[in-house]
């Protein structure tokens, strides 16, 4: 039998830290607890953005993208995360495993390059303001956002395949909680070293060159701050990126980690509780780092509790 289809013809078996009962006791309830949350949170800030027409401009239309991938990330993986941790039955079908990798990929790769988007959106709001609404049209916005999502998915459609298409010698059980790719790479058993290096070339346009234009993005906008001579002026302009500028550094160093080695070089168990943060504590903490730190947001959940009350006294 042809080794390259073993695996399609039965379940995979996700181990994660099956050998650990109780922690993955105390992971379901915290998981559950946190994608819950993640869920509201993410959808609030969709709502709100859709909802309040103060917040119809470029910066929120990405933001509500950034969310829908927050959820959509979070929902392709947590459901059968939650379903594994909470029983003995630890297996995948092959076409969900395929399914899971093409979304955690696809989606991955979205939202780096999304933030680079909301990056040049915030280096032409501080740097070029009076042109702003011009420069960032309604055209443009969705060409950028259509661009990160034809590149994520176009990673995706090339990486899925090549890792899925691994020899793995009927060996069928995945040291991980998810079928992520570094876990199903290091269940070949045959030499990695190609598979490794297109990867390694592809993150380098999918996560790299985003971020490389992110920092040299936030060197421009600072340089144009710090030029401002009101330190109510600057304090603005700093909060106004200060919220981007943490999302990107909470997503981008898990990512940068873990898929800079996708193979063996890197550790299990940190793989394992690196792949929970960004999966998990990432899209729960954005809704929150765009909540608290924007008075816009904040006001507009406001005006629209105010009117949600007071349509409901008069009715």
């Amino acid at each position: 039998m042809d080794v390259t289809n073993e695996s399609a013809q039965g379940n995979f078996i996700l181990l994660g830290f099956s050998d650990r009962p109780h922690l993955e006791r105390i992971l379901f309830v915290v998981i559950l607890i946190a994608y819950l949350l993640t869920l509201v949170g993410n959808t609030t800030i969709i709502l709100v953005s859709r909802l309040d027409p103060h917040l119809h401009t470029p910066m929120y239309f990405f933001l509500t993208h950034l969310s829908f991938l927050d959820l959509s990330f979070t929902t392709s993986s947590i459901p059968q995360l939650l379903y594994n941790l909470n029983g003995y039955d630890k297996t995948i079908s092959y076409t969900g495993c395929a399914i899971q990798l093409f979304l955690f990929l696809g989606l991955g790769g979205v939202e780096c390059l999304l933030l680079a988007v909301m990056a040049y959106d915030r280096f032409v709001a501080v740097c070029k303001p009076l042109h702003y609404m011009v420069i960032m049209n309604p055209q443009l916005c969705l060409g950028l956002v259509s661009l990160a999502w034809g590149c994520g998915v176009a990673n995706s459609l090339i990486m899925s395949p090549m890792t899925l298409w691994l020899p793995r010698c009927g060996y069928q059980k995945v040291d991980h909680f998810l079928c992520e790719m570094p876990a199903l790479i290091r269940m070949a058993c045959v030499n990695t070293a190609a598979v490794e290096g297109i990867a390694f070339i592809l993150a380098i346009g999918i996560v790299l060159s985003p971020l490389v234009f992110i920092l040299i993005s936030y060197g421009y906008i600072v340089r144009a701050v710090l030029s401002i001579q009101s330190s109510s002026g600057r304090h603005k302009a700093f909060n106004t990126c200060g919220s981007h500028l943490t999302v990107v550094s909470l997503f981008y160093g898990n990512i940068i980690y873990m898929y800079m080695q996708p193979g063996a070089s890197s550790s299990k168990d940190q793989g394992k509780f690196l792949t929970l943060f960004y999966n998990i504590v990432t899209p729960l903490l954005n809704p929150l780092i765009y909540t608290l730190r924007n008075k816009e947001v904040k006001g507009a959940l406001r005006r629209l509790t105010l009117v949600n009350f007071s349509l409901r006294k008069k009715l």
